[in-house]
């Protein structure tokens, strides 16, 4: 049992945003269909694999039922529509009007079960000028302004390393669809949810992108305190070709380091504002120059600063913190990354992800 036991869903999405969404679904319980075409979600091809199937996949399907229809047929939409009257959500992540030239538009869908919660999930949504463009998530953060912030020390943007618009679009789907299940407790309708990576993503730069948000200029990176303007919130290498991070703005974490430094007297240009910290970053740079990445974590281990080692993803993977928190687990011969969401009076059960018409 889970806190969604009792909920089904109808899941038409492929790729990334839509089954994030719907697999934290089935992670608290929620029955979830996912709708394939005979070639399956192009996520099942994407390397690399283990115990037979894409490590992307599993991490995004897991605990669903796979379900191929030929939604062009008129088999396909009949038993589609046996599920959607069984339904309590509907997923789908098609370009704009497509699910209307195949006849299941939310007036369709909502007119047989008024019931049903409806959500599109799209790069731009379902209206506007780029309703009908083209994108996946680095160009979704292009147009909306992150990727020009997401640059190195000569302001030249880079490909994100987290596809943060997709990510942003599964969480808001996710919190869009909760809210208007509880809603339709008070009224007993559904509701429709436009939801778009690029205004999913926007609201997260509201302590990065202040001065354009009231009116003014675009924001610098080197003039900003979390974009690599201060010198306590920034990268640093080290002696042996890695690198280390001071994580925290406060000022006692910079009087804590300084203090331990013996250089105290840098403190004043701490204070000032980001992008007028030039001295101490220079400082910095050339003091963890000295020791390797792993000395400095030993000398910081009993220090009170926001520090860090930069690790890879199998570095951080093995740390103890991981299996201390249970957040990467082995089920059946291969790996998952267990969900952020669990509650203390449940215990999760890891599942598989389902084998390409399954359970048709």
């Amino acid at each position: 049992m889970g806190k969604l036991s009792a909920i089904k869903v109808v899941d038409l999405s492929v790729f990334l945003p839509g089954p994030m969404m719907t697999m934290m679904m089935a992670d608290q319980g929620a029955e979830v269909w996912k709708i394939e075409t005979a070639a399956g979600d192009p996520a099942r091809d994407q390397a690399p694999f283990e115990a037979g199937q894409s490590v992307w996949f599993r991490n995004l399907n897991r605990g669903k039922k796979s379900i191929v229809l030929d939604l062009k047929s008129e088999a396909g939409k009949a038993r589609l529509w046996e599920m959607i009257d069984q339904a309590d959500v509907f997923v789908e992540g098609f370009r704009p009007g497509v699910m209307k030239r195949l006849g299941f538009d939310y007036d369709a869908v909502s007119a047989r079960n008024p019931a049903i919660v409806y959500c599109s999930i799209s790069a731009f949504g379902q209206t506007g000028a780029l309703a009908h463009h083209p994108a996946h998530d680095m160009a979704t953060q292009a147009l909306a302004g992150f990727l020009s912030v997401n640059d190195g020390p000569d302001g030249t943007p880079v490909v994100p390393g987290a596809p943060s618009a997709d990510m942003a679009a599964g969480l808001t789907a996710l919190s869009a669809t909760l809210m208007a299940l509880i809603g339709r407790e008070q009224t007993g309708r559904g509701d429709y949810i436009d939801c778009a990576m690029f205004d999913s993503l926007l609201p997260w730069c509201a302590h990065t992108a202040g001065s354009a948000i009231a009116g003014g200029e675009a924001p610098r990176s080197s003039h900003q305190r979390s974009l690599g303007g201060a010198a306590f919130y920034q990268v640093y290498e080290t002696s042996d070709g890695r690198h280390v991070v001071l994580g925290g703005r406060e000022i006692k974490f910079a009087q804590n380091l300084l203090e331990a430094l013996g250089r105290i007297d840098l403190l004043k240009i701490a204070e000032q504002a980001a992008g007028e910290q030039g001295e101490l970053i220079a400082f910095l740079r050339t003091t963890f120059l000295t020791k390797s990445r792993d000395e400095w974590v030993a000398w910081f281990a009993d220090k009170d600063v926001a520090f860090a080692p930069v690790l890879n993803f199998r570095e951080a993977l093995d740390e103890p913190h991981i299996f201390e928190r249970g957040l990467w687990i082995e089920h059946e011969c291969a790996h998952q990354i267990a969900p952020a969401i669990r509650f203390a009076s449940e215990t999760w059960q890891p599942a598989n992800a389902p084998e390409l018409n399954a359970d048709g």
